[in-house]
């Protein structure tokens, strides 16, 4: 165990992934030398196995820190140690770490290079070349990019990617990428795991959020989105956990397992992890104590002149990071570390050497001579610039450093100390960059559904046989008609006679109840006249019915393309002028606007998925009133995350109406069977349903030019 916590410490657990097993497995193989030369500038590796391999072990790179690793399965370590210093060309030493079933070779190089494996008999020979791959220009700083045979611009994709769940519960996600020669870099950031591809394309439908949870595994969420040249991977676990990570051909897969939890190095954890030890001293000199850690551990540990002092201490099984702190408060003493180098001295001393040495350095740059540069602004406004150094609250500039704009070339001149200069270059690096920008499609979808009936009837009885009296021949007589004006006629009392016999009279109806047109149609009618021979009596009968059934659907299609966080806005529709009193009692026209319009600010989120504040209005002319014409309003306004190409309801009405009218004669329209004749019904049903859509999409350069 001693020995991988070594290892661990030198960055071989980053890589490694495999289980100590304390010892040696019977192997069918083994590694039995390694050797390292170098050829015509070129460093050769050649590790030579008992038995001759079929074909070439598997391997990956690594490129921060750079590494390149091969798993020999089947294969036991026979060199009789686990690495060695080589520092030849680019190659710095080798780790072997030995598993249940295979070994893992880790070369450690001082930068990515071009390698090349071969086989010759029983050894494996591995060239590395001695021209160095360039940083990737989308690869963040200390990041570097592995190319195949020295090509910069090889172009690498990914095909696919899954998700499986292991016999033992781990997560494991398989990238299947497009050659073996991917540069790959992953680590770990705060609570997820990223893996970014170097120079490396994914499709658009790969472009997701994949949740996982279902598995029932560590691992809940996996992100993979484009950024750049790049490809980065988002691997979201819970609880407490620990990867591996191993490349097969073109096969790059990562499992994420839960870790077991040891209760008593909970409350320790993340503090205090070094190797334990035990201690037991009575009245020791405090320098006999900090010899005895140095010598434990490894570590370069100076001790000041003024530490002196005897000290009395019992530890058992206590790590000995916190056997040193302990120690160090005792005494009241400090450290100050500097790469595997520890200075020792009482705190007080610490503390006045650090403020002198600041002070001085405080001096030095007062006393510094300045110097101008120019810093030609790309994106950025050169003005924003100048505010952003010189803000009163945060000021980044010196006492005596100053920027100058130039607005016509968008240069800014900065004059400071050559250490301020590096800090305001590399603000700029960071802050004067191309912006994301992002097309917005809103789709605003009103479907309506109307349904009317109507049905009514006129009915009507006429007798024209000869005078009827009710009192003799001089009494008056009588008519039994459906108009007050048909009836006079026949009584003789009113204007006007009635028409010849046989002829259908328009007056004569005792119901008048006919079905009125809707949407500007007629109704249907059915009617029909009984009379006798003579043409003397007329039953005259109509009904009428109409039903409408209409369906509509409207669609708006407003889109915009803007920056990130930029608000852009559009609108489409009229202007309705309307009179309004002035302050002097005149009038005047106002003009209001009845548009349909898209508000939206976006926010690209690091993960590719857009935040957007949205506001859409959809306003229309409605009825005309005699203060002018009413408008229809229907607004969203609205803050949403939606992913990349995704598409979200943000908002919907729906409307529904219900109307019956029944007009009917009283008492005649109550009656059974027949009481149809004498009245009107109208039946109405509405049902109007608006809907919102948004659809945002991030803007690749390769869509832009398109």
């Amino acid at each position: 165990m001693n020995m991988l916590k070594r290892l661990a410490g030198m960055g071989v657990a980053l890589v490694a992934g495999l289980a100590w097993s304390g010892g040696v497995f019977a192997q069918a193989n083994s590694i039995e030398t390694f050797d390292v030369t170098q050829q015509a500038g070129n460093v050769v590796v050649r590790i030579t196995t008992k038995e001759p391999l079929k074909s070439a072990p598997p391997s990956f790179t690594v490129a921060n820190p750079a590494r390149i690793v091969f798993d020999f399965a089947g294969t036991s370590n026979a060199l009789g140690r686990n690495s060695q210093d080589v520092s030849q060309g680019e190659l710095r030493s080798m780790n072997l770490v030995q598993g249940s079933d295979r070994t893992r070779l880790v070369l450690n190089l001082r930068r990515s290079v071009s390698h090349e494996v071969a086989l010759d008999g029983k050894s494996i020979v591995v060239t590395l070349s001695s021209a160095a791959a360039a940083p990737s220009a989308g690869a963040a700083p200390g990041q570097v990019s592995n190319f195949a045979e020295g090509k910069a611009d090889t172009k690498h994709a990914i095909r696919d990617v899954d998700f499986r769940r292991g016999n033992a519960g781990e997560g494991r996600i398989v990238i299947d990428l497009t050659d073996t020669t991917t540069g790959i870099d992953i680590r770990q950031q705060g609570q997820n795991i990223v893996i970014e591809f170097l120079k490396t394309s994914l499709p658009e439908n790969m472009r997701r959020r994949l949740d996982v949870v279902d598995f029932a595994t560590p691992v809940q969420t996996v992100s993979a989105f484009q950024q750049g040249e790049n490809v980065r991977m988002v691997i979201e676990p819970k609880g407490q956990w620990e990867h591996n990570a191993y490349q097969s051909d073109t096969q790059f897969v990562v499992e994420v397992k839960a870790a077991a939890v040891d209760p008593s190095k909970v409350a320790q954890r993340g503090r205090y992890s070094g190797e334990k030890l035990s201690l037991n001293f009575q009245n020791v000199e405090v320098r006999a104590v900090l010899n005895v850690i140095a010598d434990f551990t490894d570590l370069n540990i100076i001790t000041g002149d003024t530490v002196a002092g005897s000290i009395t201490l019992r530890l058992k099984d206590v790590p000995w990071d916190q056997a040193l702190d302990i120690i160090l408060q005792t005494r009241g003493l400090d450290l100050r570390k500097s790469g595997n180098v520890i200075w020792i001295a009482p705190r007080d001393e610490l503390a006045t050497r650090e403020k002198l040495a600041l002070e001085a350095q405080s001096q030095i740059t007062e006393l510094e001579q300045t110097r101008t540069e120019a810093f030609q602004m790309n994106y950025q406004k050169a003005a924003d610039v100048q505010k952003l150094l010189a803000d009163p609250a945060q000021r980044m500039l010196s006492k005596r450093g100053s920027a100058v704009v130039d607005a016509r070339t968008n240069t800014l001149f900065v004059q400071d100390t050559p250490s301020r200069l590096d800090e305001v270059r590399k603000l700029i690096a960071r802050i004067d960059v191309a912006v994301r920008q992002v097309m917005i499609e809103a789709r605003i979808v009103e479907a309506s559904e109307l349904f009317n009936k109507n049905l009514g009837a006129r009915l009507g009885v006429h007798d024209l046989r000869g005078s009827h009296r009710i009192l003799g021949n001089n009494s008056p007589r009588f008519g039994f008609g459906g108009a007050l004006t048909d009836v006079a006629g026949h009584a003789g009392t009113g204007v006007g006679t009635p028409q010849a016999a046989g002829v259908f009279l328009p007056d004569s109806l005792s119901a008048n109840l006919p079905a009125a047109g809707l949407n500007l149609f007629s109704a249907g009618v059915f009617s029909f006249i009984l009379f006798n021979s003579n043409a003397t009596r007329f039953l005259n009968m109509e009904i009428s019915a109409l039903e409408a059934d209409g369906k509509g659907k409207t669609i708006s299609s407003p889109r915009v393309l803007t920056a990130d966080g930029v608000e852009a806005v559009i609108e489409q529709g009229t202007e309705i002028p309307f009179q309004q009193a002035t302050s002097s009692g005149a009038t005047s026209i106002a003009f209001r606007k009845a548009n349909l319009s898209l508000k939206v600010k976006p926010q690209i989120t690091p993960d590719g998925n857009v935040i957007m504040t949205l506001d859409v209005n959809k306003d229309e002319p409605g009825a005309t009133t005699p203060a002018g014409i009413a408008i229809t309003t229907k607004h969203i306004k609205t803050e949403v995350l939606v992913e990349n190409g995704g598409t979200v309801v943000i908002g919907g009405i729906y409307d529904q109406r219900d109307r019956n009218d029944v007009t009917r004669v009283p008492f005649f329209g109550d009656l059974p069977y027949i009481g149809f004749l004498f009245k009107n019904s109208v039946s109405t049903s509405s049902k109007t349903e608006l809907l919102v859509f948004i659809t945002p999409r991030i803007v690749t350069e390769r869509m832009t030019v398109r």
